[in-house]
């Protein structure tokens, strides 16, 4: 009877565990105390808060409960937030979560690749624009006041963006876009960790074919900016280089390096085909691919925000009517002034 007791008190002891670990900061390289831990339930319903602690002294934490199923820890210090993901049966205890001293200054943050798709159907275009940050440093960029990404939207878009954030190993979010005193300027708080984050816009604007869309890089990004068009849409204007044309979707790709451009757009994709319900929604049925991509070349660039444009268009399109005047050229625009 002893023995089957023992036997009993030993398989229960698992179930009993708790999470426990210590948060380490990988800016100075020590056990850092004061971060609070949170542990998040993940379901169905999205995030339950568990239990919320602070790491000690020595950078320690426990949190006295068993996760069953998946969870999230969520450690924030220094006004930025990191996860940690806890899929089920994984280790709960010895864990070290990593954060980082966070800054206003980019330091080794930079953006290190701009893309901008044109995707033209019927009255209107949407434009997405994608922004790739590497940060080789050991500090977050943090600015909430400045944004850490800034951008242009043309009149045109009527202050109506849709911006999506991807953190390094994160899921895309949804941030607001703020005005700046500048004109037409944006700006955008997310926080660039150590390691890759992307950032996506995408807005509307009129379109009629041989329309001319005028452009803005704001900030400086380390390669040129590329410009892409799918099959059955042209692009030319001065100073923009023909890169040639994807394999599978056959869109053309071009770069310009100057910071403002204008190009002239022809043609246009095939409108969405209408259908019952919910379901006249499909979008320009274009392939989603995985974030990774970003990563590589850029024919494999192309197919990933051509993905996430079609997504960006579908919400788009159903949060502004149809224009029925097209994009103004630049002497029009001057004419009739900027609002």
């Amino acid at each position: 009877m002893k023995a089957i007791c023992v036997y009993l008190c030993l398989s229960v002891v698992p179930l009993l565990a708790a999470v426990d670990g210590t948060v380490i900061n990988k800016t100075t390289g020590q056990p850092q105390p004061g971060a609070t831990v949170t542990l998040y339930k993940l379901g169905q319903a999205g995030m339950e808060s568990v239990e919320s602690v602070k790491s000690g002294a020595q950078g320690k934490f426990h949190i006295d409960q068993t996760p069953q199923g998946p969870h999230l820890i969520q450690t924030a210090f220094d006004g930025v937030t990191y996860n940690h993901m806890l899929p089920p049966g994984s280790v709960y205890s010895g864990l070290s979560l990593d954060v980082y001293n966070s800054s206003k200054q980019p330091g080794g943050a930079r953006i290190s690749r701009h893309f901008v798709i044109f995707q033209p159907s019927g009255a209107q275009m949407s434009v997405g624009e994608g922004f790739i940050f590497t940060n080789n440093g050991v500090t977050t960029y943090n600015d909430p006041d400045g944004g850490t990404l800034k951008f242009y939207l043309p009149v045109e878009a009527k202050g109506i963006v849709q911006v999506k954030a991807t953190a390094p190993q994160g899921m895309p979010i949804d941030r607001a876009a703020d005005k700046t005193n500048q004109t037409g300027i944006y700006k955008v708080d997310f926080p660039i960790k150590p390691g890759e984050t992307t950032i996506q816009v995408t807005y509307l604007v009129p379109y009629s074919s041989g329309a001319v869309f005028e452009g803005k890089t704001v900030g400086k990004s380390e390669e040129p900016t590329l410009l892409v068009v799918p099959s059955g849409v042209t692009l030319k204007g001065e100073g923009v280089e023909s890169k040639g044309q994807e394999p599978r979707s056959q869109a053309s790709i071009y770069s310009v390096a100057a910071a403002t451009y204008k190009v002239e757009i022809a043609g246009s994709m095939p409108a969405a085909a209408p259908a019952d319900g919910d379901s006249a929604d499909n979008g320009p049925g274009l392939e989603e691919v995985s974030p990774k991509i970003l990563r590589q070349n850029t024919k494999w660039i192309l197919a990933l925000a051509l993905g996430i444009l079609a997504l960006g268009f579908i919400v788009l399109y159903r949060a502004q009517p149809a224009a029925a005047s097209p994009i103004p050229s630049a002497k029009g625009k001057n004419e009739r002034g900027r609002r």
